[in-house]
C-alpha cells in the first residue's frame, strides 16, 4: 500500500505515538471507573483517543489520493529552536536556576521574556504589538491563574518581593 499524503501519514503517526505512551503513561495511575474516576482515567482516555484519532488520520493518508503527494518540506529550524528556546526560558524564568544562583523572576517576567522569544519564530517581528500581547497574556494569566485558581507560584521577581 502507497502513502499517498506524507503530511498526514506522518502526522497521524506522531499523534498514535504520543498518544499511546499518554495512555500507557497514565496506567501507572488509579484509573478507576466513569462514576467514581481516578488521576490516571482522564490522561488514559486522552491518549487513547489522540491515538484512534492518528490512526484514522494514518488510514487516510493511505486511502486518498492527493496531486502530489503531499511530500513533507524541510524542517524549519528557525521557528523549532525559537519556540524550544522560549519554553525552556519560560520554565528559567519562572522557578529560578539555583544552579547558577539566578532567582525566580515571576510569571511577569516569564511572559514577557517568553513572548519576545518566541515571536522571533514568525517572519515578522514588531516590537510594539509584542509588547502590547506579553502585556494581555500577562494581565489575563494573572487574573486566571493567581486571583481565580488561586494558584501558588511567583509572580513578580524574588528580589522585589522579598
Amino acid at each position: 500500500m502507497n502513502i499517498k499524503s506524507q503530511k498526514d501519514f506522518f502526522s497521524g503517526l506522531m499523534f498514535a505515538v504520543v498518544g499511546g505512551a499518554f495512555a500507557y503513561g497514565a496506567t501507572s495511575y488509579t484509573v478507576g471507573t466513569g462514576a467514581r474516576m481516578g488521576p490516571g482515567y482522564f490522561p488514559l482516555v486522552l491518549g487513547v483517543i489522540l491515538a484512534i484519532l492518528g490512526a484514522i488520520v494514518m488510514f487516510k493518508a493511505l486511502v486518498v489520493e492527493t496531486p502530489d503527494g503531499e511530500k513533507i518540506g524541510k524542517w524549519a529550524w528557525k521557528p523549532l529552536f525559537y519556540i524550544i528556546a522560549g519554553n525552556l526560558l519560560f520554565g528559567i524564568l519562572l522557578g529560578g536556576l539555583p544552579s547558577i544562583k539566578l532567582p525566580a523572576m515571576g510569571l511577569i517576567a516569564a511572559i514577557f521574556g517568553t513572548t519576545l522569544v518566541v515571536s522571533k519564530a514568525g517572519d515578522t517581528f514588531v516590537l510594539k504589538e509584542v509588547l502590547i500581547l506579553s502585556t494581555v497574556l500577562s494581565i489575563g494569566s494573572y487574573l486566571a491563574f493567581v486571583v481565580l485558581l488561586k494558584l501558588q507560584f511567583p509572580v513578580w521577581p524574588t528580589f522585589i518581593t522579598g
